[in-house]
């Protein structure tokens, strides 16, 4: 027999969107939650201090979501799922998460997301990737203070960093994988990594705001040539780069990335960053490059002259 606590129809107003102009206003957000968890306890001794407590969770639900803007409603609902695991005597969540009024012509009803999580399957999704080996060597390299980390996904080397005390500034265009990330920052209560969406590869303007502000650039396994001058004009003065990603050599051996031009020629990234100088390099095969499998690659760590 299942023991569950269930909660329908939470609303509250809250900011969330895609674009800025939606999460300006607050809009109606509504939550519904079963909760499992056993209650045999709290039920013998009528005992509140003994079951999970609906109305705190209630408030904690409504503390987040509108506390903290979200650009999805998959992040929200990463929150909310991560707190509850993290404060509640619960096994397994199903939320249900909504716009109510969503800004779609064509639908009278709401717009929103199930999740259905065990304690063991969200451990699992929480488990804190392992950072690059190559970054953890050079880690005494690196400035302390601020750092980019471009293409970061998940946030393996984010994470890692945030933890070692750099303030981490997050970006990529992959806006599930940057939830995901989002999530771990939630569940740690990190409040030195900041997360943003961003696509560099747009032509826009957003790139350049970030003159001068970096004491650390990571780039791992993201190659796109036009934007290395905007990588080093983020540097501080004295400020690094960290970069690492394929060589032509993977492509001919392994037909991975299968598109050759997303790999660097021999001695390609000394010219790339030919402005700074270089503190290591090295290039070939290594066993530990790419999820912990070996790649041909290319490493470099340089730094902008002062």
């Amino acid at each position: 027999m299942t023991d569950r606590i269930v909660i329908q129809q939470l609303e509250f107003e809250g900011f969330c969107g895609v674009t800025l102009d939606e999460r300006r206003l607050p809009q109606p957000i509504a939550v519904d939650l079963e909760l499992d968890s056993d209650l045999g306890a709290a039920a013998k001794l009528d005992d509140v201090e003994k079951t999970v407590d609906y109305v705190k969770v209630a408030q904690r639900i409504v503390d987040i979501g509108t506390g903290r803007d979200a650009c999805l409603i998959e992040t929200m609902a990463e929150r909310f799922v991560s707190m509850l695991f993290a404060e509640f005597p619960v096994e397994r969540v199903q939320i249900w998460v909504r716009k109510l009024a969503p800004p779609l012509k064509l639908t009278t009803g709401s717009v929103g997301v199930r999740l259905d999580r065990t304690r063991d399957s969200q451990r699992h999704l929480s488990a804190e990737p392992s950072p690059s080996r190559f970054l953890t060597e050079q880690l005494a390299r690196l400035p302390k203070g601020t750092v980019l980390d471009v293409a970061a996904g998940s946030g393996r080397n984010a994470l890692y960093l945030a933890s070692h005390g750099w303030h981490v500034h997050a970006i990529d265009r992959d806006e599930q994988a940057l939830a995901r990330l989002n999530a771990l920052v939630q569940q740690r209560n990190l409040t030195n990594v900041t997360v943003q969406t961003l696509d560099l590869e747009t032509g826009g303007e957003g790139p350049k705001l970030f003159y001068e502000q970096y004491d650390v650039v990571l780039v791992f396994f993201y190659l796109y040539r036009p934007l290395f001058p905007v990588l080093i004009d983020t540097l501080k003065p004295n400020g690094v780069l960290v970069y690492e990603t394929f060589t032509i050599e993977n492509h001919l051996r392994y037909q991975h990335p299968r598109r050759s031009e997303f790999c660097l020629a021999h001695n390609e990234l000394l010219s790339l960053a030919s402005q700074l100088r270089v503190l290591f390099y090295d290039e070939g095969e290594h066993a530990d490059a790419h999820g912990g499998s070996s790649a041909f690659t290319a490493r470099l760590v340089a730094r902008k002259i002062g």
